[in-house]
């Protein structure tokens, strides 16, 4: 019989205007196409512009998202993770999840899970302002305090858990937190986090469900500073994220590991020894992490460094395949595979169709994961 395995795509939220919040940053009404229809080349052979062969969507269309599904699933993307903001005590970004995913007619051909992206809002996603010196001055802080974290939970229990198509290992809702220094500072220090998530599985279970799966989003390096100011005493991740009851872990994107500015099958190089580490130091299940590339120069309006090359469909295939080995050689873990993602054209890490490749990269999910036998 042949194997299944969960490979499963990010899904940044922000192609849609519907949300009046988003006018700051992407005032044109159609989210952060307003970016990718803007970007240029700043250098001889630069791949940009691209321009999307599905169109300039609104994935908060339940009609996109259910054109979007079957082109997923068909080529052997059958998880979405979706990117989830909270900020100034209210989501953001929801739409693309509510109104698209989860009223879309086939979502139950998919599962989906979240991860908590629970960063800073900068002015990163304002093309206007990236290249400023106001680039890291926050809008909405990303940490919160014990009670804004509890409304958190209760909105994440109230309309996702209990879905037929969320995402469950072990028979637990899986749920990714991103940032754990932001995690850890907003709730007050170490002892105060561990205490709210152990607060957040023991609410779960009154509702009904077998508790939480918790998994966090891997960084380069192996500490932590919590105590809010330079120089402070380092905590080991490990031991901190063990200590915090984390069950799994996986990672977001290759620029967070390792130099990207360089090509590509030499990048793959180090990822491949980078699961390895993951897998025999952390002392819990870690789930091999694939990422088409790296390129935030749709963003700017000035050239910036640490663009990925050489990342073609084809070379994405061979760390496809490696991946696919990881996940056979650890069969005690669900076969689950991250990848870097269905939709981050302005970082140019994107499985979805463009003028460059075409459907080059999820025709190469199709042959390793679909395809053959």
């Amino acid at each position: 019989m042949k194997k299944q395995y969960d490979i499963a795509a990010y899904i940044w939220p922000a192609y849609t205007g519907d949300e009046p919040r988003t006018r700051m940053f992407w005032p044109d009404g159609i989210g952060e196409w307003q970016s990718v229809k803007s970007a240029t080349a700043k250098y001889e052979g630069h791949t940009w512009p691209r321009e999307p062969v599905w169109g300039y969507v609104n994935e908060a269309d339940p009609a996109v998202m259910e054109m979007e599904i079957e082109e997923a699933v068909s080529h052997g993307v059958n998880v979405f993770i979706y990117d989830w903001y909270w900020y100034d005590r209210r989501p953001f970004l929801e739409g693309c999840l509510n109104d698209g995913f989860l009223r879309a007619k086939n979502n139950g051909k998919m599962k989906f899970y979240l991860m908590w992206a629970n960063h800073d809002a900068v002015h990163l996603w304002n093309k206007e302002l990236a290249d400023t010196d106001v680039f890291n001055v926050p809008i909405w802080r990303g940490g919160v305090e014990r009670v804004e974290f509890e409304r958190v939970c209760e909105r994440i229990l109230d309309k996702y858990f209990g879905l037929d198509n969320y995402y469950k290992i072990d028979g637990k809702p899986v749920f990714m937190i991103y940032d754990i220094k932001t995690f850890v500072d907003g709730l007050g220090g170490r002892e105060a986090a561990k205490e709210a998530l152990d607060w957040f599985k023991k609410r779960a279970a009154e509702r009904g469900f077998c508790g939480v799966h918790l998994q966090f989003t891997g960084r380069r390096g192996t500490t932590y500073n919590l105590s809010g100011v330079d120089g402070g005493s380092a905590v080991d991740s490990i031991s901190l994220v063990n200590d915090l009851g984390f069950d799994s872990f996986t990672h977001y994107q290759y620029a967070h590991l390792t130099d990207v500015d360089r090509d590509y099958n030499e990048i793959n190089e180090d990822i491949k020894k980078i699961w390895d580490d993951c897998s025999e130091s952390y002392g819990m299940p870690y789930y091999a992490h694939v990422s088409c590339g790296w390129d935030n120069n749709p963003r700017f309006k000035k050239f910036v460094p640490r663009v990925v090359k050489n990342n073609t469909p084809e070379n994405f295939e061979k760390i496809l395949r490696s991946a696919k080995e990881y996940a056979d050689n650890h069969e005690g873990q669900v076969p689950l595979i991250t990848i870097n993602s269905w939709n981050e054209w302005t970082e140019t890490s994107y499985l979805q169709p463009d003028s460059l490749y075409g459907y080059g990269y999820l025709n190469a999910i199709k042959r390793v994961f679909v395809d053959e036998e």
